[in-house]
């Protein structure tokens, strides 16, 4: 792989249980990268889970520190696989800082995410049921994941395992 290619970090975005995380575990092992995560960086942090901060801190606290995960993860070398929170396509510094970035939208049916949220407690439901919580998040962020998108991937019709591998052959290509 070429040197510029290996520089360029690896923000993987969508909805909080598309699989962010795993895709981002994938990548990093088979590109033997640094992974992190939006999820492990908030509880290793501040102690507590993404869900526990909207809750104790309030929403937008949890989004600036979404935010701050995303900036700083950015500007790490070697460049990291980010698995990022959806939130930080809200935030205009964070869209700007992902141009350089090849991003990754693992696309998801509200569906499909309403199941995740109901499977792990540490997703924050921001006091919706999952399915509302899902369709609302959805509508507000899908153009956002669009815009900035250099990969869309439709999940779970592509398992977690596939979309690594279309990544890691679209890298190869650029690679020449």
């Amino acid at each position: 792989m070429a040197d510029t290619v290996a520089d360029v970090p690896i923000v993987v975005v969508g909805l909080m249980g598309a699989g962010k995380t795993s895709v981002s575990e994938l990548l990093g092992e088979a590109l033997n990268r640094p992974v992190r995560d939006s999820d492990d960086y908030l509880e290793k942090r501040y102690g507590i889970t993404a869900a526990a901060i909207a809750e104790t801190a309030g929403v937008t606290e949890l989004h600036a520190r979404e935010a701050e995960h995303l900036l700083d993860s950015l500007a790490e070398r070697p460049a990291p696989i980010i698995a990022a929170a959806a939130s930080v396509l809200d935030d205009p510094r964070c869209r700007e800082a992902l141009k350089p970035a090849l991003v990754v939208w693992l696309d998801a049916e509200p569906e499909f995410i309403a199941k995740k949220i109901e499977e792990k407690p540490h997703r924050p439901r921001f006091g919706k049921k999952p399915l509302d919580l899902a369709k609302e998040l959805y509508e507000r962020r899908a153009a956002s994941f669009a815009e900035v998108a250099d990969l869309r991937f439709k999940r779970p019709k592509m398992s977690k395992h596939e979309v690594a591998r279309a990544i890691l052959d679209h890298l190869k290509k650029q690679a020449g």
